[in-house]
């Protein structure tokens, strides 16, 4: 009898050690498993807000030196899908982006955080717009932690090459998948 206690300790005290670990995680007070009118682009044909959602992470592996942010439609009808927005430089002791941090003009953002062009081919925040009656286009939002302190790239940087250096530099991400379809 006491061998299995023993045995069951061991394997509770296993499990919690392995699978009660914190992980990298990413999360939205503002934005569910669909996009609405409030995130969607306003341009393109399409008439939404544009306003980006409220973002929070925990549980940055350590190590973790900055941030960066994506938004990404692999769904989009171009042969290399559709960047919406793309954040980095980050600080490390940042964990939330407020709604529409993603309007510049606001200046919501973070200091030192660089917002870069998207494929719409400006900085910030561009929502959902897939083309009318295409069908339901999903939008993956990452947060990337990352090994540097800063990419070294600026806002004009295009949103592959940001990308480029995303993927040599990324210790860990988590997303957020959401989805929107836009009917004629």
């Amino acid at each position: 009898m006491f061998k299995s206690i023993f045995i069951t300790v061991v394997a509770l005290m296993f499990n919690l050690s392995v699978f009660g670990q914190d992980v990298f995680t990413l999360r939205s007070k503002t934005l569910g498993g669909n996009s609405t009118a409030i995130e969607e682009f306003n341009g393109f044909g399409c008439t939404g807000e544009n306003t980006s959602p409220q973002l929070s992470w925990s549980n940055a592996p350590e190590g973790t030196k900055s941030f960066a942010i994506t938004m990404y439609d692999p769904d989009a009808p171009t042969g290399s899908g559709w960047w919406h927005w793309v954040v980095f430089d980050i600080p490390n002791n940042v964990n939330e982006l407020l709604k529409n941090a993603g309007n510049i003009e606001k200046g919501l953002m973070p200091d030192d955080a660089i917002q870069s062009i998207t494929n719409y081919g400006v900085s910030g925040y561009g929502g959902p717009c897939p083309p009318e009656n295409h069908g339901i286009h999903q939008y993956i939002i990452t947060v990337h932690a990352l090994k540097v302190d800063k990419l070294g790239l600026d806002e004009n940087t295009n949103p592959a090459v940001v990308g480029y250096y995303l993927w040599n530099n990324t210790i860990a991400k988590a997303s957020i998948v959401t989805y929107y379809e836009r009917k004629k």
